[in-house]
Order: C-alpha cells, then structure tokens, then sequence
C-alpha cells in the first residue's frame, strides 16, 4: 500500500486540509483562517482523527514565506499584511503535531506542481501558474524545476502600465499601491466598481480593464521566461468570459514578436493548491528537492 500524504493549501480566507494518496481518494475539510493558534489547532485536530496516518504533510501557504531551509525562519510566514500571521511558525507546529516530515511552499508554488502532476500541465517542462483571485500570486516551472532565488517569486506585485487618466483607481496593494496587485486583483476590483467581479455582466468595462493588466503580466512573464503555457486560475478567473479576452490582448501586445504562450485554464480547478501540496509532502518524504 502506498504512502499516504496530509496536504494543506493555507490560504487567506480558508485552508483547504485533505489527506490521501492523489487526487482521486483526497479526502477533504475546509477550515476558515482564524487567529493562527486557533486554525493550527482545528487542522492539527483534522489530521489526528483521520482514520488514515499521514507519513508527510505538505503546505502550500499564502505569503510571503520563507522557503530557505538553511534559515531559521524556514516554513514561517513572514511580512504579510494578513492580521495576526506575520512571522508565524507554519511548518514547524504541524510537523511536531503530527510526527512527520514537512514539505513547505507558496500556494502557487504547491498549485503548480499539482498542475505538472496531475493537471494541465502534465505534458510540458515550461509552464507558468498564475492566479488571480483575493490577491495575485504566481508560480513558474522552467525546465521541470520550480523556480526560486533569494525567497520565491511575487508575480502579484509586479509594475505594470498604469494609465490614470484612463483608470483613475490608485490602487489597493498596501505595500506598492497599483501594482499588478492592486490593480486586478479581486479586491481591486470591489474596491474600484464598488461590486464583486462575479456581479458584473460580462459586457462591463472592468472585463477590458482586467484582461489589459492580466495580458500585461501574462507578456512580461512570458517574454522573460520563455515559457510555453500559462495556467490561469483563482475566484476572478471563474469568469468564463475572461480568458478569451486575456489571449486576445496578449496577442495584440506582442503584435507578432513571438509566439504567445498558451494559456488555460487550470484542469485541477481549485483543488490544484491541495493536490499540490501531496507532491510537497512526498518531496518531503523521499528528500526531494522541490
């Protein structure tokens, strides 16, 4: 019988905890994110009543983190404006509860690799995985490896073309104002039209706005890396409509230079954070590196 994994998707809004092998057997509970003493315990309560025993557990977290194992702050969240959870342990807590090995990334990072192992990113090495929903985060594969340097990459707060006479919202990013961020993300969205993006119609200028900044993030990544496939998801993306939009404006902005990358829709839908945070266990348990 095969190793059974605890994975995490610790977002936010929720954590999405599920135990099992992959994704077909994925039991799942979702938990809302409480002061962090309080959710630790309810997941760690999770774990422990599971009529299976999880050998690893991997976590795909919101950030920023820290994923230098040589650190001492290695699985903390580290500089987030999220109340009560800057520099919070992570990884250390749930590891000591449950006995196991961890493995530790961003949500993104975590939805990428359940994207390459499961999802819409099975048959290639260069892919890209961005989402778009609370916030915006973004996770690149280059060559089969997850890309990381000093921390991890911060695909959300980027700086794109701000026309303000065109769109006078300043922006919502705490930290850089309008960044990609603070310009497209769900909650620049409310913040702009005064509605959530899922109660506009599909004919309302915010759509043309958002595919604009989306394109331009979508051509500054691609051009950079070179990447073969871009997967789009999180709560904005649910839109239907917009994904269409966004390859019609990258299209346009690139004018011929280059190839777009393909960009899709994840195949995991939201389960790709959780399925990802299986291959950070695994990872974890078999020493490999992420």
């Amino acid at each position: 019988m095969g190793s059974v994994f605890a994975a995490i998707e610790a977002g936010g809004t929720k954590f999405v905890c599920g135990i099992g092998t992959g994704p077909d057997d994925l039991e799942t509970i979702q938990i809302p994110t409480g002061e962090p003493q309080v959710t630790l315990d309810a997941v760690i309560h999770f774990f422990r009543n599971s009529k299976r025993r999880p050998d690893a557990v991997g976590i795909g977290s919101f950030g920023p983190i820290c994923t230098d194992r040589s650190s001492t702050l290695w699985g903390y969240i580290t500089s987030t404006p999220k109340a009560g959870w800057r520099d919070c342990d992570l990884a250390g807590p749930l590891g000591a509860a449950l006995g196991v090995p961890v493995g530790f990334d961003t949500d993104v990072n975590a939805a990428a690799l359940g994207e390459a192992e499961w999802g819409a990113a099975r048959d290639v090495k260069d892919f890209l995985y961005l989402t778009v929903g609370t916030g915006i985060g973004g996770g690149a594969v280059a060559s089969g490896k997850l890309i990381h340097g000093m921390s991890h990459p911060e695909m959300g707060h980027i700086r794109v073309p701000h026309d303000i006479l065109t769109d006078p919202f300043p922006g919502c990013c705490p930290f850089h104002g309008d960044c990609l961020e603070g310009l497209a993300s769900g909650t620049a969205m409310r913040a702009r039209w005064g509605v959530a993006g899922d109660q506009l119609p599909p004919e309302h200028p915010a759509w043309a706005l958002e595919a604009r900044y989306l394109a331009l993030a979508v051509v500054n990544f691609g051009l950079t890396l070179s990447t073969r496939r871009v997967i789009l998801g999180g709560g904005v993306m649910h839109q239907a409509h917009l994904l269409p939009i966004v390859r019609q404006e990258v299209e346009r902005l690139l004018n011929g230079y280059v190839e777009p990358p393909e960009l899709v829709a994840p195949a995991l839908g939201d389960m790709a954070g959780v399925c990802g945070a299986l291959v950070l266990a695994r990872r974890a348990l078999n020493y490999e590196a992420v």
